[in-house]
């Protein structure tokens, strides 16, 4: 939800399965409206939320803009749902945020990763 150009660029890992993605696929209006600093605040209430794993953001030049949201459970996704503010950015962002959005939820059955380590990266 916020751009950190300092923090190190990586995936999250793979958790224990299962576990649960909300995929937000999404198209911005021009101009914030107030958008990064809900983001932000909203950035710090999802990790209040037990059952919260992480998140990963990304932008496309032109617009389209992902979200992947990772959960332990539905109840989770449930209790983020119903978060007052997260339901009021809901509203603000279909008022004035985003031209389109798209939103999936599922269970992970599988998953794994890889990262190099630190010190076998070439300059």
């Amino acid at each position: 939800m916020s751009d950190h150009s300092d923090a190190p660029v990586r995936p999250l890992p793979a958790f224990e399965l299962p576990y649960y993605v909300v995929v937000f696929s999404s198209v911005r209006t021009e101009g914030d409206h107030g958008y990064g600093e809900t983001a932000g605040r909203l950035d710090e209430l999802v990790r209040e939320i037990p059952g919260y794993l992480g998140h990963e953001s990304a932008r496309k030049p032109g617009g389209l803009g992902i979200t992947v949201s990772y959960f332990r459970d539905v109840a989770a996704i449930e209790r983020w749902r119903s978060v007052g503010d997260h339901r009021d950015a809901q509203r603000q962002g279909r008022a004035e945020w985003y031209e389109a959005y798209t939103v999936h939820v599922a269970e992970v059955v599988r998953g794994h990763g890889f990262a190099r380590e630190r010190s076998e990266r070439s300059e």
